[in-house]
């Protein structure tokens, strides 16, 4: 969020989120632009995220998180391959009535995790540094999303043990269906079925989106 014209970045912020049917009051407005400002302030230190264009971070980042969130099903949510914290960070500020964990292989992404939740007085994050498929949670999440997780197929191995029959998995993934050529490289296991495709148009983005939502059978 371009810090130059606050005013300006927040209204366009608004405007944007109003558009993905995301409404945001004050107080959440202000949370993300303090998450974007502290993620541009550590990612010079600590290579967070290739995108350091304030105006990318609000499309990229942001507006690409919060794009999911009619999707969101439950109170118990997971981002798996979370990176910087996204999309659960923008999410868990827009929802604060559910409860995040926020999951990745790589310690000093969740350092900065927990650091924004802190700063942000974000009480519905919680943080799991260890690689997805080793991780056993007390019961089944409600929803598992991942973004440029792993491929389709690989994806849904790995978050297997963090659902069950109800759990609802969303898969955030650029075009969409694949090639024909390129098929086969995303058949899901046998006890695995799409069973929603939404395409999305993130405001600013000119990038091609589709959020599929998945369930075991």
């Amino acid at each position: 969020m371009n810090t130059s014209a606050p005013g300006a970045a927040a209204a366009r912020l608004r405007e944007a989120a109003a558009q993905l049917g995301v409404p945001l009051d004050s107080q959440q407005l202000t949370q993300l632009a303090t998450l974007a400002s502290e993620l541009l302030r550590w990612n010079k230190a600590y290579n967070l995220t290739a995108i350091t264009d304030p105006d990318e971070v609000l499309t990229h980042h942001l507006l690409d998180s919060l794009s999911v969130q009619q999707d969101l099903a439950g109170e118990l949510i997971a981002d798996v391959g979370t990176g910087a914290g996204f999309p659960g960070l923008p999410l868990a500020i827009v929802n604060p009535a559910r409860r995040f964990t926020l999951i990745d292989a790589v310690d000093k992404k969740l350092r900065f995790i927990d650091h924004a939740a802190r700063t942000l007085q974000l009480t519905n994050v919680v943080t799991q540094h260890v690689r997805v498929e080793q991780l056993q949670p007390p019961q089944a999440f409600d929803t598992v999303m991942a973004r440029a997780f792993a491929p389709l197929p690989r994806m849904v191995q790995l978050v297997a043990p963090l659902c069950d029959a109800h759990t609802t998995v969303l898969a955030m993934v650029g075009r969409w269906p694949p090639p024909e050529s390129e098929a086969a490289q995303f058949a899901l296991p046998v006890d695995w079925r799409i069973v929603a495709d939404r395409p999305i148009q993130v405001p600013g983005l000119a990038a091609e989106r589709h959020v599929l939502r998945l369930q075991r059978v």
